[in-house]
Formats: structure tokens, sequence, C-alpha cells
């Protein structure tokens, strides 16, 4: 802590030395044209240009200079010489520290080592970096620092950059395929009096000015449904949720969502559209169907294959695999001895079908790393679906699984008002309050039969990227606060 206070302390002295000599890199304005990845891409000898970006390398040869600098798109090698630049500017040059911001003019070159390189003609200091940068450049490892202070991920980790700038072109090569497919991208309520479409706790405010409690959403769902009521057959949107949960490398209290309802569609239109929007975004924006996942070492861990067609197989199959093939036909008793004896984490005052489900959440989702369709789960899980005709204790629903993990359910929605008041005060029981009236009387008036579909954009993400926590593809996560000495 001394060390760091003494270069602080040594870079505002810099910063001071600038001033007095008349240049004030807050103030000073500097208008690239072109960034540093578009002069290596359109390199010609002897070409002038303008670069800008933060210093980030700095090596001094007696009358002459190399540095580095870096923009959001590479880096550039910069060369500057006593004799071109002046005495004083160059005087200038030799006093700036790494970190700090400068815009240079001049022409381009290849050195003798083939390096592209831009010879300085004159420069700017445009900003200045009262604080050092990582001491290593490329190992910036310490994963307390990398999650809270994620400017130094960024600047230390180019890697880590180039995660969150495939996710964007994830985002917006979903956001292209549902446009494509005739979906209205729509905003509902993050704020929400009843927090409903889903299972989980809510994130409690207070609106002031209207004297009564909100709720951050958990769902986007009900919202949407009340749009195809309202006659809009194909909406979706991309937004936070927020659930007031534990966190894991595969939770985060908020998240990204896409959610989309498609009248006169069913759980095998959002089948078909699910694989052909994950293949295509792995295509065009990772660039391959196969999917590596490595190790700190680099060692490839596993590998997830997208090629279709993915595999389905009925939820109550994949249970009697594991379970035992007369799973569905023993006692309720028996069934919880079972799945304590495999292993399964199950509570004491679990319901039947949870145990069942414990058994497929704990011991067959982890298992299912290539894409699978696991489809007619249990009817009181999802209230909001409609149940399967040949078989009513299971709903049309599947949940796709992939790495080991759930990436969207999707449903044949329930559009019965009289059935689905009755699901959801059977999800109530005693707190009946919870029931949203307005979705209810909304689907009264007459919603379409409907497909609809949830995935979860950042463990799509993790998936496609290789990523192993949440953690790596939010550039924020959640944390705990910092606590001072004194506390």
């Amino acid at each position: 802590m001394e060390e760091e206070n003494s270069l602080i302390e040594q870079r505002r002295a810099n910063l001071a030395a600038l001033r007095e000599k008349g240049i004030e890199p807050f103030a000073n304005k500097f208008t690239p044209d072109e960034t540093c990845a578009g002069a290596r891409e359109n390199y010609e000898e002897g070409r002038e240009v303008a670069l800008a970006g933060r210093m980030t390398a700095f090596r001094t040869m007696g009358k002459s200079i190399f540095l580095d600098i870096r923009d959001g798109s590479d880096r550039m090698q910069v060369y500057a010489q006593k004799n071109a630049l002046g005495d004083e500017a160059f005087e200038v040059l030799k006093k700036l520290d790494l970190g700090d911001f400068i815009g240079v003019k001049g022409t381009m070159f290849t050195t003798r080592t083939e390096e592209i390189t831009l010879k300085t003609a004159e420069f700017t200091v445009v900003g200045k970096a009262l604080r050092p940068l990582p001491a290593k450049w490329h190992g910036l490892s310490n994963i307390e620092t990398r999650y809270r202070q994620r400017y130094l991920d960024l600047i230390a980790n180019d890697d880590v950059k180039q995660v969150f700038y495939k996710r964007s072109a994830i985002i917006r090569e979903i956001r292209d395929f549902m446009h494509e497919r005739g979906f209205i991208e729509v905003e509902t309520p993050t704020m929400q009096a009843i927090p409903g479409g889903a299972a989980a706790q809510p994130f409690v405010t207070r609106h002031n000015a209207l004297g009564c409690e909100f709720y951050l959403r958990i769902a986007l769902e009900l919202y949407l449904k009340r749009l195809l009521v309202g006659g809009m057959d194909r909406v979706f949107e991309i937004g936070r949720n927020y659930r007031n949960e534990g966190i894991s490398p595969r939770h985060n209290p908020e998240f990204t969502m896409l959610e989309a309802y498609q009248a006169f569609g069913d759980y095998e239109t959002m089948m078909e559209l699910l694989e052909s929007m994950i293949t295509r975004v792995a295509e065009k924006v990772v660039g391959t169907l196969v999917i590596e996942h490595k190790d700190a070492e680099g060692n490839v861990t596993r590998t997830i294959d997208l090629t279709g067609p993915w595999r389905r197989v009925k939820y109550k199959e994949l249970i009697r695999e594991k379970g035992g093939a007369d799973w569905f036909d023993v006692t309720p008793d028996e069934r919880r001895k079972r799945a304590l004896d495999l292993g399964a984490e199950i509570g004491p005052d679990y319901m039947d079908y949870e145990v069942t489900n414990g058994l497929f959440e704990k011991l067959i989702e982890p298992t299912l790393i290539q894409p699978t369709f696991v489809t007619h789960l249990p009817k009181e899980l999802i209230p909001l679906a409609k149940l399967t005709p040949d078989d009513p204790t299971t709903i049309e629903v599947f949940e796709c699984c992939i790495n080991g993990q759930e990436i969207a359910p999707a449903y044949t929605e329930q559009n019965d008002p009289v059935a689905q008041r009755e699901a959801l005060q059977n999800q109530a029981g005693e707190e009946q309050q919870k029931l949203d009236e307005d979705f209810l009387v909304a689907l009264e008036h007459g919603m379409p039969p409907a497909g609809g579909i949830g995935i979860g954009i950042d463990r799509l993400i993790m998936m496609l990227l290789g990523q192993e926590s949440i953690r790596d593809v939010l550039l924020f996560p959640q944390l705990k606060p910092k606590t001072t000495a004194a506390e």
C-alpha cells in the first residue's frame, strides 16, 4: 500500500509538471481518424493516420522512444524521434506514465522486425492516469480484483474483453434472428405490483409517491402474454430479471433473459426456434458448432457438438433410467429412499413430485452435456403450461439442457382462463393475494393458443464461449460490498 501511495504521488507530481508547461491533459481534445485495428488492416507504408489510445508499454532508446497505445480494437506500436518532435515535446513524452491517454499523428511504416508502426509527427496528451495499471500487464489474476474492478480486468486481460465483445455480438445476432422471424421487440415493467411468471423470491422496493410496495420482476412472462391478448402475435423481450436468492457459478441475483411468445405455436414450435437460433449464433459469432471448454491450463475438459438434430427425450424416461424402471410404480416413501441412496439432495418437506425433480436436477441434468430437449415434465412444476393430452400428469413443455444446465424452458401456453386460475390458485395455496388478477382478467378476454420460451442469455453465453462461471460473462457480477477496516 505504501508503494502504491508513492506511485500515486509521483503521478500527481507528473500531472503538475505537465500543467507547469501549459499542458492540460483533461482539457485537450484529439479526434482519431481510425482505430488501431483499422490502421493495421488498411496498412500502407507512408500513409498518414491519427490514432488515440492508452499507453501500455514504453521503451526509451536514447534519442528515440518506442511505445504502445491501445484502443478498444487493438494495440499499435508508436515510434518517436527527438529530432522529429523537438526537444521540448520529446521531454514531455518521456515524462508520461503507463496508462496515460495520448493522440498521435504520423505515418505508417514497418520496422526491421516487421512490426507495423506509427512514426510520430506530433502527439497530444488527452488523459492522465493517477493510479498505476496492474503490476503485470498480461496477468491480473486475483479473482476478487477482477470482478470488483472489472475495468482493470479489461485493461490487463484482452481475452476477457473479447468475451464481452462476443457477448454483444451474440445478443445482436439473436435480435436479428428474432426480427427476421417476424417477432416484435417490446419492453415490459421491471417494477411490478405482483411478481409472477415463476416461483422465486423477489426483491422488494417502495414507490414513495404511490405509497405502496413494488417488486423487481422475477420473469417477463405475464406481461408478454397480455400482449398476445392484445393482438401482438409474435413478441419478445430481452431484459433483466431479479431473484433474491443464492449466488453460485450459475446464479446471479440479476440476470438477462429472452422471453418470446408466438400465437398459434406450441412447445414444438419453440423447439425448432431455439435449435435454429443457437446453431445460427454459434456459426456466425463463434465460427463453429463444436464448442470446446478448457481448464485453466488450456486442456479441453469437454466438447459440445451443436450439430442438429438435437436429442429429444421424455422426463419420465430419464427418471426411470436413473431411479429404476419401476420408479413411478413404487410408493412415495420408496422414491424418497432411492433418491437419498443415489445421492440426491432431498429436503425433509419435499412433496413427492419435488423428490422426483430433485433426482432430475441433481443427478441427471448435470450429465446432459450435449444439447437435449427434456420433454413432458410433471404438471406441478409449471402451472402456466397446458396438460399433455395423452398423459394428464405431465405438461407440454421442454427444458433444453446443454453443458449440464438448463438453457431454456418452453411451453405450450395455457390459454384456458378457468384452468389457468385453478392452477395458479393451487400454486399460491394460502397466499391467494399473490394471484395476478389483472393477468387473469386479460386471459378471460381471450388469448390465442401459443408457444412460449425463456432463454437464459448468460448461461447460453457461458456455453458458447467456454466460460465456467456466470461471473465471467457479466461485466459487473453481484458481490458483497467491501467493508472498511473500521468495520
